[in-house]
């Protein structure tokens, strides 16, 4: 990405990613920490306060402000001009009664946000001004196939305390289903729009025969920090520390290991991996959890598994636009074995990698089914307020992409050559299989023990 770019100007693959200019540009917004970042006390106030404060003399005005600026992204800029049938004027229309009956400013910027939700597309999205408090929940949760599972607990969290475990069934999450139509929502609402002092979830141990509930609290500072919208759709506001923390595990000249935790990395970076890479047999790109990132950076690591160029999609939206191509390394193509690992948590940039990968026939998919949210988005920025100035901004979809089989992945994903889940047990005792098996098709001995103890989640301090 240039240097002091916006996100209007940067290619991004991912509405799971907005770029790191973007949060330059409003410091006063976004710092660059891996998933937090610090927010004035404005339009929404402290967390801790907004389900008692009332509205303030020019709340509901600032809000109807940032409706008729998203309305405004969508229309000039939406890649479907006839926005799959949705009568795009009569649902702002709706919103903006809701903003009139409204009563706390949580309600504001969920009327808001519902409202582009609406579209049922996973990269257009109201991203709403920030909290003033730091908040987290100590737990994470992913899809494996069609269940949810707890896939990590923090140590000494109130989550722990409660008898909350990793591979832990979750069956409601405040009386709602988890699926994988919903998951991103979930993250998207708890995270973004209205954070919760409490979530009430429906569980079940792989030991346990009946299901427990429990209410587990969440952590607050106030005046600190919250989660950064920055990485909002990266790997679903997780909260660790490693979203731009690569991860590796070697065996002698055999096979490598590389934890793609992300695309939103630099060319120059892509590089010096694979220069790494080159002198093994076999490599396995690890891209569980990977949400997507910048679209070069795709390209340049596609372009380092074949001896000439490949098209990688083709963009369909309202302007003509050239086909994305990855040019071959030449001398430096990785010409060994390769296997591609994906879950439900691999987005965009991995979507497009990986069903590539599988097209050209250049490679191995294990794991589960992508998550099929693979659009091309730009963000617009914006800013309101009176006295104190408001940040906000949208992600519009702006193209779709087209496969070589003139196949779009959105809504569909990718089905791995191998489909392999972890089961309940697996994660409750930390095992891996999926790269067990990866390491076993290299030629490699790695038990799902061993494997599991790879990569353990780095929970931020």
């Amino acid at each position: 990405m240039p240097r002091g770019g916006i996100a209007r100007n940067a290619r991004t693959l991912g509405a799971r990613q907005m770029t790191r200019g973007f949060a330059r540009k409003f410091r006063s917004w976004l710092i660059t920490a891996a998933t937090t970042a610090i927010f004035s006390q404005t339009l929404v106030g402290v967390w801790l306060q907004a389900q008692a404060q009332g509205l303030g003399p020019y709340d509901r005005g600032s809000a109807k402000e940032m409706l008729d600026s998203a309305k405004d992204d969508i229309k000039k800029n939406y890649y479907d001009t006839g926005f799959h049938g949705v009568d795009l004027d009569a649902r702002f229309k709706a919103a903006e009664e809701k903003l009139k009956q409204a009563t706390t400013r949580d309600q504001l910027m969920v009327a808001i946000g519902q409202t582009l939700l609406d579209l049922n597309d996973s990269h257009t999205f109201f991203l709403p001004p920030g909290r003033a408090a730091k908040i987290e929940y100590g737990w994470t949760m992913q899809m494996v196939g069609d269940t949810a599972y707890v896939n990590a607990v923090k140590p000494k969290s109130d989550a722990e305390v409660k008898g909350l475990k990793p591979g832990d069934t979750i069956m409601t999450v405040d009386g709602h289903k988890p699926s994988r139509e919903n998951m991103w929502k979930m993250y998207y609402r708890y995270y973004g729009l209205m954070p919760a002092r409490s979530i009430h979830l429906t569980v079940q141990s792989p030991s346990e025969s009946q299901p427990r509930e429990l209410e587990v609290m969440a952590k607050v500072e106030p005046g600190q920090e919250v989660t950064q919208l920055q990485e909002l759709f990266v790997r679903y506001l997780r909260e660790e520390w490693d979203l731009y923390h690569d991860r590796f595990y070697e065996s002698g000249n055999d096979l490598m290991i590389w934890q793609m935790p992300t695309f939103g990395i630099s060319e120059s970076h892509v590089d010096a991996i694979m220069g790494r890479a080159r002198k093994f047999k076999a490599l396995v790109v690890d891209l569980r959890g990977n949400g997507g990132g910048y679209q070069d950076s795709l390209l340049r690591l596609a372009g380092y598994f074949f001896d000439h160029d490949v098209q990688v999609a083709m963009p369909k939206g309202r302007k003509e636009s050239k086909p994305l191509i990855a040019k071959t390394r030449g001398g430096d193509v990785f010409k060994g074995q390769l296997i591609v690992l994906v879950d439900s948590d691999s987005a965009s940039a991995s979507e497009l990698f990986t069903r590539v990968i599988q097209l050209e026939k250049r490679g191995s998919v294990i794991g589960d089914k992508t998550a099929g949210a693979v659009m091309t988005a730009k963000h617009y920025e914006h800013q309101t307020g009176v006295g104190r100035i408001l940040y906000f901004g949208t992600s519009v979809t702006i193209a779709d992409l087209v496969m070589r089989d003139g196949k779009s992945l959105e809504r569909v994903g990718v089905s791995p050559d191998e489909l392999l889940l972890p089961t309940g047990s697996d994660l409750a005792a930390k095992r891996d299989p999926v790269l067990s098996r990866a390491a076993a098709l290299a030629g490699v001995k790695l038990d799902p023990e061993k494997a599991g103890s790879l990569f353990p989640t780095d929970w931020k301090r």
